[in-house]
């Protein structure tokens, strides 16, 4: 295994329930991938994923470990899914919640009684669409057009125009939502796998079902699942190698054979899953033998970067919860500027995680929280150094956001840890900074995603910038595909001939 992150952790864990040999290489110093922790003044604060939902997925994990999710996370249900608000009238926050039927009462008092009923056809569609590519897309490891259609049956057909695949998801959006706060809220859900509402296709309004199935808080941070995921696999006696970079893949008479890691190690392998952004594969970064299990991505069609501020501060003024977002004044402005002129936004919508909040015991009023504050940035960091001036301009307009939404953040520079697109490149190298691999524009790229087999044997792929895609629920069903696509594979070879498996990265 290749890379620590949830679909490394979750991939080795699948291959020792199976009782083969795992060992898994890290090349930071702590397990996580985009799952990790920053320290400020003390404080362990989350620096990636913030959200936990389709948390059947990983109730099946850990089923099929012998254990139970329960046993290893205190989770806790979000009552509000995310809090919105716009600097026009800042006193006229919105609500989503966890029970759709108090979100369509809060969408009406906002913008009036058709709003709201926009929004309950907006709900039925979105979790038409989810129903519709659960089965024969999201649980494929490498579907196609053609395989959905058959899917549908006789209805396969009618079935993939309700998808609206070559509809934008901004341009469905009209159809709910005359209000143009609504429509950029929702719009929202593009930002999710790091693409813009006014590309990406109208089938990512299923997000919003995904988060009304729930929204969960992990009680001690999301870092406590890559904690559970590792505890969970030396108990199985895989081997885990932190602080040790794979150099190269080795092939010998076209498969995979051998991998180099660390200072001139190297060992003898049967299969290997590589969990890092797939574009590093291609770009060469796992060795020129493995260049061609995976495409590059261009930088055009990279998905979105961003640049985050981990804090700890005590904000005054707007009433936090979890999650909330602050919109820009121009959300058409906004992703031009991304997406077209490749530069951070002049006036971001701004994301804010209150990880104190959201549960019984809220933080006392003045007491400094951890926050994790992030804006949407193009995925240039392989191309453009961000200087501490810019960096700073950045911040200044990003506060100058919240605070005409009411949010006060007064920082001194030991309060708060700054991460840029130059950053998470040198984080996650061959990715330009792109958090989710390839940008969902067009009807096309969720098919141009790499899936788990690659076209070298015993090379196969996991992870976010894979099939199916970003987030914590997708990135862990590609390591079950990787993992079912892996097991498969050595299957068939024992079944017809005898195979060598003297120990390794993934091995009987």
């Amino acid at each position: 295994m290749i890379g620590a992150g949830v679909a490394g952790l979750v991939t080795a864990l699948q291959l020792a329930n199976r009782g083969l040999g795992v060992t898994l290489f890290e090349r930071a110093a702590t397990a996580g991938g985009k799952l990790r922790q920053v320290a400020v003044d003390g404080a362990r604060i989350d620096a990636g994923p913030t959200v936990f939902t389709l948390r059947d997925i990983f109730e099946e994990i850990f089923a099929s470990a012998g254990t139970t999710l329960s046993s290893h996370l205190r989770l806790q249900p979000l009552g509000i899914l995310a809090r919105h608000a716009w600097s026009a009238a800042p006193d006229q926050p919105l609500d989503l919640h966890a029970d759709p039927r108090l979100s369509a009462a809060a969408i009406g008092r906002l913008a009036g009684a058709e709003a709201a009923r926009g929004f309950e056809r907006f709900c039925a569609d979105a979790r038409a669409i989810y129903q519709a590519l659960e089965r024969d897309f999201l649980r494929q490891p490498r579907p196609s057009m053609p395989g959905l259609i058959r899917g549908g049956g006789v209805r396969g057909l009618s079935n993939l125009w309700r998808l609206r695949p070559f509809t934008t998801l901004w341009s469905a959006l009209g159809g709910y939502f005359r209000d143009p706060r609504l429509r950029s809220l929702f719009g929202r859900y593009a930002t999710y796998c790091g693409s813009s509402p006014f590309l990406a296709p109208a089938t990512l309004m299923l997000v919003a079902h995904v988060e009304q199935t729930g929204v969960w808080q992990i009680q001690g941070g999301m870092y406590a699942l890559t904690d559970a995921l590792l505890g969970l696999l030396r108990a199985r006696g895989v081997t885990v190698r932190l602080a040790t970079e794979v150099s190269a893949i080795r092939l010998a008479r076209g498969r995979v054979a051998r991998i180099e890691f660390g200072d001139s190690q190297s060992q003898a392998i049967d299969a290997v899953v590589a969990t890092c952004d797939a574009t590093a594969v291609g770009a060469g970064l796992l060795g020129a033998e493995a260049a061609f299990g995976s495409a590059r991505v261009e930088p055009a069609a990279r998905s979105l970067s961003a640049i985050t501020w981990n804090i700890l501060a005590s904000p005054h003024g707007f009433p936090l919860t979890h999650h909330n977002v602050f919109f820009s004044a121009d959300y058409a402005a906004e992703f031009a500027d991304l997406c077209q002129r490749r530069r951070v936004p002049r006036s971001p919508t701004v994301y804010v995680c209150a990880q104190d909040r959201g549960g019984a015991a809220p933080p006392m009023a003045g007491e400094p929280e951890r926050l994790l504050c992030l804006i949407n940035a193009p995925a240039i960091g392989d191309a453009h150094h961000f200087e501490p001036e810019e960096v700073e301009q950045c911040l200044n307009r990003t506060l100058g956001v919240l605070q005409r939404c009411g949010l006060e953040l007064s920082l001194r520079a030991e309060q708060y840890v700054t991460t840029t697109p130059t950053d998470f490149h040198r984080l996650f190298p061959g990715s330009g900074g792109a958090l989710y691999g390839r940008a969902s524009h067009g009807w096309q790229a969720s098919f141009k995603r790499p899936g788990a087999r690659t076209p070298i044997p015993g090379l196969y792929l996991a992870g976010g910038s894979t099939h199916p895609g970003p987030g914590l629920p997708m990135a862990a069903l590609s390591a079950c595909h990787a993992s079912t696509c892996l097991l498969q594979d050595l299957d068939s070879m024992s079944r017809s001939h005898g195979v060598g498996m003297s120990g390794g990265t993934s091995t009987r």
